[in-house]
């Protein structure tokens, strides 16, 4: 299953989406830093997957800048990839899964356990 997650551009700290303050949102190449981070990127017309040690990320391209963007990812190291590129660029990270932002400073208090238990939940159930 995925866990898709939304990368802001914002010079405002965001601590709830929806108290975002639309001004502070700075326009950005986010396809292309994505592209330019990763050594392994499947590509296929604007679709692109980007895969890593135990994970892939998934996201379209844009032909423009934008101030946010949703990638899916399918596994926890993904999170901690972008966790990284997100302090290097100094974006955000919105968890859709838990309805929060991600701590970067924090990792392991991230929505991903929580995503795993609901996933298991749902399997149980089955």
């Amino acid at each position: 299953m995925s866990w898709d997650i939304v990368l802001f551009n914002s010079k405002q700290k965001i601590d709830k989406v929806a108290e975002l303050d639309e001004n502070q949102l700075e326009p950005t190449d986010f396809s292309g830093i994505l592209e330019n981070s990763f050594d392994r990127i499947k590509k296929d017309v604007n679709h692109r997957e980007i895969i890593g040690t135990n994970f892939t990320i998934d996201f379209y391209v844009h032909n423009e800048l934008v101030n946010n963007t949703m990638l899916r990812l399918y596994g926890e190291n993904g999170l901690y990839e972008l966790i990284e590129l997100a302090k290097k660029h100094n974006w955000q990270i919105y968890d859709s899964g838990t309805g929060e932002m991600v701590d970067l400073e924090n990792p392991e208090k991230n929505g991903f356990e929580n995503h795993r238990k609901y996933v298991e939940q749902i399997l149980k159930n089955k």
